[in-house]
């Protein structure tokens, strides 16, 4: 299944996108595509409403975050060793783990703001785990049992913040806001046979920045699930986004960053495509 979120910001429903592509409403079946429907016994049970039964939605609707009310945005730098060789930094021994605020998550056709001030916004495109059973301790062989699906991620990254402001830390880089964009839909597990068989690419103006695959982490999906389940406990709705291959600006000679009037577009195989226009900061009314 695809499942998807529609509409205004803050009003999205939750809707399923059938096989020609058009979003059916759910509304009438979950609240949202939150903690209670990724649970398993929900997922079954939506794995058996024929889309066709649906009511379609009408028009082109805004597509929301594919997950509502996330609780944990949790984060891998350096996953991807070619990424690591980029930015100067080793390859990780244990996966690199940092969050993302909430309040950064944004869909996937939504703008992207320039924080004020910042002269080095980057792109980092990811694959997104969307968690669907409470993980705690978890062995990694047991791990992908309590994933729900996955998605496209844009880790957008202020470098300065991020490395001169950070202190050693690299949430302030992270969290701004936009810099969160998830979706345009979460594709449940089942559709995915191997997590680690997936190409990923991003583009700015057209311009071909990033293209790699899932199959060159250093720290696959099974592994992260079970690794961050031993120092947190992931949720139902969390999302683990993974680490980025090579290509993101700050790695390029010279460095390009992303500028007001930029275009970014970019996708993983089977789970959907973003495109963001990157606008600059201005102070709110």
């Amino acid at each position: 299944m695809r499942l998807v979120r529609y509409g205004k910001p803050g009003k999205e429903k939750p809707g399923l996108i059938d096989a020609a592509g058009k979003i059916r409403d759910l509304s009438e079946v979950v609240a949202d595509i939150d903690a209670a429907t990724l649970a398993p016994r929900s997922l079954a049970r939506l794995a058996k409403i024929k889309p066709e039964a649906l009511p379609a939605v009408r028009g082109a609707p805004r597509i929301g975050p594919c997950v509502a009310n996330v609780g944990s945005f949790v984060a891998v730098g350096l996953n991807y060793a070619d990424h690591a060789a980029e930015s100067g930094m080793a390859i990780p021994k244990e996966p690199v783990l940092f969050n993302k605020a909430r309040t950064c998550i944004v869909g996937p056709y939504d703008d992207i703001v320039i924080p004020k001030g910042s002269q080095r916004t980057d792109w980092e495109v990811e694959l997104g785990v969307v968690i669907g059973a409470r993980a705690s301790y978890v062995s990694e062989k047991d791990a992908l049992e309590h994933v729900a699906g996955y998605c496209v991620v844009n880790d957008v990254s202020e470098r300065d913040y991020q490395h001169r402001r950070g202190g050693g830390q690299w949430a302030k880089g992270k969290g701004c806001p936009t810099f969160g964009p998830i979706g345009p839909w979460m594709v449940t597990k089942d559709e995915v046979p191997d997590p680690q068989k997936l190409s990923m690419w991003l583009d700015v103006d057209g311009e071909r920045m990033q293209s790699g695959s899932t199959a060159t982490m250093i720290f696959g999906v099974a592994k992260l699930v079970s690794d961050i389940s031993q120092y947190m406990i992931l949720e139902p709705g969390d999302v683990i986004t993974t680490g980025t291959p090579p290509g993101v600006g700050d790695g390029k000679k010279p460095p390009r960053y992303l500028k007001a009037g930029d275009t970014m577009s970019l996708g993983i195989d089977g789970l959907g495509q973003q495109a963001q226009r990157v606008v600059a900061w201005s102070k709110p009314a």
